[in-house]
């Protein structure tokens, strides 16, 4: 247990700083593809250059009114809701976490816990970090958290997991996912379902306490661990985390005071429709495209985001070159030599494909 580059009383991380060698990115694009699960391996991550973080800083300065107004919507159904211990999912959730606890505690005057925990797609959620909560704080306010959802993997995987984890001790803990974003209508609230720019997702480990995404490899972690991760201590130079939470929380506390309130989130209408946007787009790829496996497949900004910066990215969809929230995205991609390809039609604002293999 520790709280990274982050203050004590602004989160708890549930996790095990390891220590284990960095796969090639390519290697380990090669070896996920082969079969061997992504969370045995970690790639090198090199802190953000000048130039990236100026793309960041613009994204914070168009984008920090409609996130803290999100933000405190997500916050005010918390409190509404009963919710009084906030599950963040580390890493994307971290900041997320950090930012509605603090509402929670400061503006709505209720007494919080905020801890983040791993949860792996196709291997669950960290039960021994689950059951330290429950020993904590019981398990009927419970409020697992994170900053978007796409195709709703982590949301579908959460659900089966926590109900998984019920039926085994017999608990009642709520396996619904609550975000910022949802384009695919999968979680169980969300404030938006626009694909927008959430700033915190052009970052890493340096805007998510100096914490690297979560490892669960049976070298570094035993069975009665939490699951792993690793702490970029050298970072600290660049390290964002506190003062994003700090500035990003201004501006919830001005939405606060304008009264600039969603608290009813997105509608029911609203999520089903971008299910079957979902839906359909994934049918398009996958048939018409020939694209080999679902998990190829990562629509959004932020999951786009993600490939572009961890994974061997093959195409990336925008919807608009000009359009100012996906400066970054193209900016990657000349970087990595990625072709580009508008599609006007597309439901969300950016989307990435990962490359086969056997096509390099």
């Amino acid at each position: 247990m520790f709280s990274g580059s982050y203050a004590a009383d602004d989160v708890i991380f549930l996790l095990k700083p390891v220590q284990i060698a960095h796969t090639d990115l390519l290697e380990k694009e090669r070896l996920i593809q082969a079969g061997r699960h992504y969370s045995e391996m970690i790639s090198y991550e090199a802190p953000p250059a000048p130039e990236y973080l100026s793309l960041f800083f613009d994204a914070l300065a168009r984008e920090r009114r409609r996130f803290a107004r999100d933000l405190l919507g997500l916050a005010e159904h918390l409190y509404r809701s009963g919710k009084r211990t906030i599950v963040s999912l580390a890493r994307a959730g971290t900041p997320v976490g950090v930012l509605v606890s603090r509402a929670l505690r400061r503006l709505f005057h209720v007494d919080t816990a905020h801890y983040s925990i791993s949860i792996i797609r196709d291997r669950g959620i960290d039960e021994n970090a689950l059951k330290y909560v429950i020993d904590q704080c019981g398990a009927e306010n419970i409020a697992f958290i994170d900053g978007w959802s796409a195709k709703g993997v982590i949301a579908t995987e959460l659900r089966q997991s926590v109900d998984r984890f019920n039926s085994l001790y017999c608990l009642t803990v709520d396996p619904s996912l609550y975000v910022v974003a949802d384009i695919g209508g999968n979680a169980g609230w969300a404030a938006s379902t626009e694909d927008y720019l959430i700033p915190s997702s052009l970052l890493g480990a340096t805007i998510s306490g100096l914490v690297s995404r979560s490892i669960l490899n049976d070298q570094v972690v035993g069975a009665e661990d939490f699951h792993g991760c690793i702490y970029y201590n050298d970072y600290s130079s660049v390290d964002l985390s506190r003062w994003f939470a700090d500035e990003m929380f201004e501006e919830v506390q001005k939405a606060w005071q304008q009264g600039d309130l969603q608290s009813g989130g997105a509608t029911n209408t609203a999520m089903c429709r971008r299910q079957e946007e979902m839906r359909e787009w994934i049918r398009k790829w996958l048939l018409d495209r020939g694209v080999a496996s679902v998990h190829f497949l990562k629509p959004g900004i932020g999951e786009a985001t993600r490939v572009m910066l961890r994974r061997i990215p093959d195409l990336l969809l925008v919807r608009d070159r000009d359009d100012p929230s996906i400066r970054h995205l193209l900016v990657l991609a000349q970087m990595r030599g990625t072709t580009v390809e508008v599609d006007r039609g597309m439901p969300f604002r950016a989307a990435a494909i990962i490359k086969k293999m056997d096509k390099l």
